[in-house]
């Protein structure tokens, strides 16, 4: 019985076994059939490392292709701790007097502690990872640097210890330059601000993979399943940008902030009006699109003048505050209160709605009475008598308040509206903000008083370069744009810009009309004159608003222009936030540097200049070279000049003078003195002090000093206008040579152009 038991258990475990045989078998079949591909690629993954094979960023050029952003070579250094361990170990085994992990750490940490920051102890404790098939010890490593750590892993045999990957970097050939608008990368290369933000996608293209076999000691070993994905390198940006416009914005930004004092940055814009592009923009200061990272000049300042401890929270805190802040396109992203400036689009409204004509006379007792409340004129006494054109040339706040009631409530905030101040322009560029406006079921006549010259709303500086702009072109409102074109590196077409008309928002004749009317305030007796530039005919206003909020007492000054002012090429604005020095209106603080600015690049841009009688009488003689002539030869040639001549020494021959040839100096009473035989130049006479003179009396305080003039800054030049001197070089007490030529900066300062 027992026996018959154990035959029955045995041949049940038989059976059982058997059965357990055949599952695991139809398992591995299953496996090895159904779910093979599931599993090859589990092993593939464990036996496997993937590595991303970047794509190369595209470039950006501006619109005659420059270079403004491309992509160095760098190297990111770094270490294998399990392979130094296993060399450690063999170096043991064989009585080697070495410390790898201490070698490695000095000799890199020797060449990269300059400049990266790389301690001695930062290596070390990376060598002790030794689960981690590599460290990273530093990135962007520039190529001096990297050729030192290869001739230090040569001479060490450290081939399989340390390594050095070449990678693109995101490099800016002209560093601070179009800083706002050309943004900046990540560490990742992925843009984060600016045109590099906007078109990130585009510019980024398409990684690769390299994907590599390993052993269990990490390594590499022929494998069927190695595979290389070639990237796809990212697209080219052409962009509207001209970098000599852009340089040309930048510096008279930089000039008009530093001597206006300004506190709260500045910012400018440079426009095709006919077809939106733009040419130029640029917040001041700037930063460093190579190192964002660190703050500029202005905002260092800021910090160490905080008193907070460089290691505290607060600190901290406030040096990223400073920096988003310094990163932020001011003409993109601020509203501002745009003052005068405005009157231009008021005056568009009323004469398309025909509520007004060019010769229709005002008069400005100082003040205008809206709903009982009193709002002054800038020129407290009043203007008196104007006519409407003289009005809005003069800036007066009346004037253009009770030219705005009659175009009324509800055809104010339609052309408000339809000149694009109500919504974005559309511009690809992102983080664009939008304008503060009255809602118009609550838009009253006190607010349609005030916005009739530019107070209590704020607009962005694109938003109202983008409205200027529909003055100038004819009255057609356009979308701004930064982008010209995206190409492959073929050269292939891939996508491409073109003008965009929105609407058109008052008649071509209309403008041309307005167009004539700031063209004469500027060329004649308007509040605009130190806009002027001899040859061109400039249209031109300017603005000074106060800021309502936290900073009462402080003020937004600007001028916009464009030019040609009957076929505008260029339309200009330069805004300085919250100036502190001198007299702070925007014909001051603005005006004079959106002169020179066009004074700069009308000529580049191939504008030429049309000289009025007038200003060829008054305009500058360039002082000819008159050494080694005789005597008589130079006094001939500097009479042709209108220019006269004043001899030192018995020689025959000229040998030297003063002016040098080349130098302009205004020719009426122009002095050139000769030297002959063995006399020299003596500096002898010291410089008055021409500081608020007009430019006949400087120029007059000249000549009797044995000086030459150089004016700069007005059409007044010798006319004595009412214009001042505000600065001069050499600065008075200072000695020179009879006949050196001073530099004189005229500006109008009448109350009538303070505005």
């Amino acid at each position: 019985m027992i026996h018959l038991n154990v035959l029955r258990r045995a041949r049940f475990v038989c059976i059982a076994l058997v059965a357990v045989l055949v599952l695991l078998a139809v398992r591995i079949l299953w496996i090895q059939t159904a779910q093979y591909d599931r599993y090859q690629a589990k092993v593939i993954e464990q036996m496997t490392t993937e590595s991303t094979v970047n794509a190369d960023r595209g470039n950006i050029y501006d619109t005659n292709g420059i270079l403004i952003a491309t992509n160095i070579t760098t190297y990111r250094v770094f270490i294998a701790p399990r392979t130094i361990a296993e060399a450690q170990a063999e170096a043991d085994e064989q009585g080697e007097d070495v410390n790898l992990a201490e070698l490695i750490a000095l000799g890199l940490s020797e060449r990269l502690y300059d400049g990266y920051d790389v301690t001695y102890y930062d290596v070390l404790e990376q060598t002790t990872y030794t689960r981690y098939l590599d460290r990273t010890i530093a990135r962007q490593v520039d190529e001096k640097t990297a050729d030192s750590i290869l001739a230090f892993i040569d001479e060490n045999e450290l081939e399989r210890m340390v390594y050095m990957e070449a990678t693109g970097t995101r490099y800016y050939p002209y560093g601070t330059l179009a800083s706002h608008m050309l943004g900046f990368t990540g560490s990742d290369s992925t843009g984060l601000y600016g045109l590099e933000y906007s078109y990130d996608t585009l510019l980024s293209g398409t990684p690769g993979k390299y994907i590599v076999a390993r052993d269990a000691q990490g390594n590499e070993m022929p494998y069927e399943y190695e595979e290389y994905i070639e990237a796809v390198d990212g697209y080219n940006l052409t962009s509207t940008i001209d970098v000599f416009i852009q340089a040309a914005l930048e510096e008279q930004l930089r000039t008009a902030y530093e001597e206006s004092g300004g506190q709260n940055r500045a910012c400018g814009i440079a426009m095709d009006p006919n077809t939106g592009a733009i040419l130029a923009m640029a917040t001041y200061p700037p930063y460093d699109l190579n190192d964002p990272w660190q703050l500029n000049s202005y905002d260092t300042a800021t910090l160490l003048s905080s008193g907070l401890a460089g290691d505290s929270e607060d600190y901290a805190k406030l040096k990223s505050s400073l920096l988003l802040n310094s990163w932020s396109n001011k003409a993109l992203n601020e509203a501002y209160i745009p003052g005068s400036t405005f009157k231009i689009i008021t005056s568009a409204m009323a004469l398309e709605q025909g509520v007004v004509e060019e010769k229709d006379s005002f008069t400005c007792n100082g003040a205008y009475y809206v709903s009982g409340i009193k709002i002054r004129c800038h020129k407290t006494e009043g203007h008196g008598h104007l006519t409407f054109a003289g009005g809005i040339q003069q800036s007066c706040n009346p004037i253009l308040m009770e030219v705005g009631l009659r175009v009324g409530l509800e055809a104010f905030y339609d052309y408000f509206n339809a000149f694009g101040y109500l919504s974005k322009t559309g511009i690809d560029l992102a983080g664009e903000g939008n304008s503060v406006f009255h809602a118009q079921d609550n838009f009253r006549v006190l607010d349609l008083a005030t916005a009739s010259f530019g107070q209590n709303f704020k607009i962005t500086p694109v938003q109202h370069i983008r409205a200027i702009s529909a003055v100038a072109n004819g009255g057609y409102l356009v979308t701004p744009h930064v982008v010209e074109r995206v190409t492959d590196d073929n050269g292939n077409v891939i996508e491409e810009a073109s003008t965009k008309q929105v609407r058109q928002v008052v008649s071509t004749a209309v403008c041309a009309q307005i167009s004539r009317i700031l063209e004469a305030g500027v060329s004649q007796n308007g509040g605009a004159r130190n806009a002027y530039v001899a040859g061109y005919r400039i249209a031109a206003k300017t603005g000074t608003s106060e800021k309502i909020g936290d900073n009462d007492d402080a003020y937004i000054c600007s001028c916009v222009a464009y030019a040609p002012a009957e076929a505008p090429a260029i339309c200009a604005l330069i805004m300085v936030d919250e100036p502190t020095k001198g007299f702070l209106y925007g014909s001051t603080v603005a005006a004079p540097y959106i002169a020179k600015f066009m004074e700069t690049v009308l000529p580049y841009m191939g504008v030429e200049a049309e000289y009025t009688d007038e200003e060829l009488a008054k305009m500058a003689v360039t002082v000819p070279d008159l050494r080694s002539y005789t005597i008589e030869q130079a006094t001939a040639a500097a009479k042709r000049r209108g220019l006269a001549v004043r001899v030192v020494g018995s020689g025959k021959y000229v040998t030297s003078q003063t002016p040098q040839g080349g130098t302009k100096i205004e020719k009426e009473n122009g002095l050139i003195v000769i030297y002959t035989g063995d006399s020299t130049a003596q500096s002898t006479i010291s410089v008055p002090n021409l500081s608020g003179m007009s430019a006949m009396a400087a120029n007059q305080t000249l000549i009797n000093s044995g000086l030459n003039i150089r004016i700069d800054g007005t059409q007044s030049y010798l006319s004595g206008t009412g214009a001042a001197v505000v600065s001069q070089s050499p600065a008075a007490g200072e000695l020179a040579a009879p006949g050196t030529v001073v530099s004189v900066t005229i500006r109008y300062l009448n109350e009538q152009d303070l505005e």
